[in-house]
């Protein structure tokens, strides 16, 4: 009996420890499904995320047909928002309240209808800082 007890908590403790929040794994999460906004209003497209960085970068892409994805903007920890380039900060805006990032598209066009992904750099293990090494400043996906 104490054997079987002994056996029993350690898979208990094997299951707690496969959690996210024990291995201290990022987890992104976005609503699944499609949004309709009508011509000429703001969508909105949230996600949210858990994370054991305490300076996370999220990042924003979208993708056009079959596409690659294009990286839109980046979004610091602080909250600072960084467009890319080639996404317009008065069309393309994001905002993050806690463990959520809105990514806000202004006067929305049929020309924006696409799928939009929102992405959590991986924090640098301690190897990697050791290392010196750091993240991209624009991560485009290849």
């Amino acid at each position: 009996m104490e054997s079987a007890l002994c056996t029993l908590l350690s898979a208990l403790v094997v299951l707690l420890c496969s959690s996210p929040e024990c291995k201290g794994e990022d987890t992104v999460t976005q609503p699944e499904g499609d949004a309709s906004v009508f011509k000429g209003h703001t969508a909105t497209i949230n996600c949210t995320f858990e994370t054991t960085d305490s300076y996370p970068y999220l990042f924003w892409y979208k993708q056009e047909g079959h596409g690659a994805p294009k990286y839109m903007l980046k979004i610091f920890g602080s909250g600072t928002i960084q467009n890319s380039p080639d996404f317009d900060k008065s069309k393309f805006d994001a905002e993050k309240k806690g463990n959520s990032v809105y990514l806000q598209i202004q006067d929305v066009r049929v020309s924006d209808s696409a799928v939009y992904y929102c992405a959590l750099r991986r924090p640098l293990s301690l190897s990697e800082q050791a290392e010196g090494r750091s993240q991209p400043q624009f991560p485009g996906l290849k």
